[in-house]
């Protein structure tokens, strides 16, 4: 099953997300998010819009590639795909 990984900031919000990442089922980006959403409610709002897409500032890999279809987030993942939801994070 692929690993999701997730920045630190999302622990702060999700303190029970596991932080060596979370194994999940899917073959798709959007497939792994679905199942992440189902065991953590709420957690999708941080990476995608209301139209389901990435959000402006939110970066998906799957293993070292930016994700390509950040609207359908239909780039595919293996079993042994490590898949990285990063956060940019501003202020100052």
């Amino acid at each position: 099953m692929p690993v999701a990984r997730f920045t630190p900031h999302l622990h702060r919000y999700f303190p029970t997300l596991p932080r060596e990442g979370l194994r999940v089922e899917g073959t798709t980006v959007r497939e792994v998010l679905t199942k992440i959403e189902e065991r953590f409610e709420g957690i999708s709002d941080y990476i995608v819009d209301e139209a389901g897409a990435v959000r402006k500032h939110v970066n998906v890999f799957v293993g070292t590639e930016l994700i390509r279809d950040r609207a359908a987030l239909s780039d595919p993942v293996s079993d042994a795909s490590e898949v990285y939801f990063f956060q940019a994070l501003s202020g100052g």
